[in-house]
């Protein structure tokens, strides 16, 4: 019964006005998204599957009060990135995304880095973060034969970019692999692109 309230929620909100404040329902509610999954090459029944997953990640993250976790969907493929410094919240965390239904595959790139682990490696702050995806996803609005709305961004906080989606053709995604790489302090993409007209 929760999962079909969920369901119907989320289909209601893919037909809503942005929402002030809600800031925890991550960019579902952006003006931009909510067009984008309209006009996607999906059925209505696919985007509300994966607007209903993406709710209840939302919703484990409020739980655990974490914003520093980010996710990603398409065609119920989930993503997941983000750095947790308590190990009980990313255990938690990591526990309900994996108990949630209708996930066919998760891509899972949280962390919990030992102190060692953080002193090695340089971390960018959570904005800088946000920023690499914004731009990653604004370079591919602006190129020639990629649709934009078939693909989603997310970066973490080791400057790597992930790529998820779906591209028409081996050169769309070759197009879009590399406008992902053009940005500014990108370390590497990782591609979770599937090739399917």
């Amino acid at each position: 019964m929760r999962r079909k309230a969920v369901a119907l929620a989320a289909s209601a909100l893919a037909l809503c006005a942005p929402v002030p404040g809600a800031a925890q329902l991550d960019l579902l509610l952006s003006p931009k998204t909510l067009i984008d999954r309209a006009i996607e090459a999906r059925s209505m029944g696919d985007i509300a599957k994966d607007n209903a997953i993406v709710l209840e990640v939302n919703g484990l993250m409020a739980e655990i009060a974490s914003i520093e976790a980010s996710t990603e969907i398409y065609e119920q493929r989930l993503l997941i990135t983000g750095l947790f410094e308590d190990g009980k919240d990313f255990e938690a965390f990591r526990k309900g995304v994996a108990g949630i239904e209708d996930v066919k595959t998760l891509y899972w790139h949280a962390v919990h880095p030992s102190e060692a682990d953080r002193k090695a490696r340089k971390v960018l702050g959570w904005a800088d973060t946000l920023a690499m995806a914004t731009k990653a996803k604004a370079r591919l609005i602006g190129t020639a034969g990629v649709a934009d709305v078939n693909f989603r961004v997310a970066a973490d906080v080791f400057g790597n970019l992930y790529l998820l989606g779906r591209a028409r053709s081996a050169e769309e995604r070759k197009k879009a692999l590399a406008r992902a790489r053009d940005g500014d302090g990108v370390k590497k993409v990782i591609d979770y692109v599937e090739v399917r007209p």
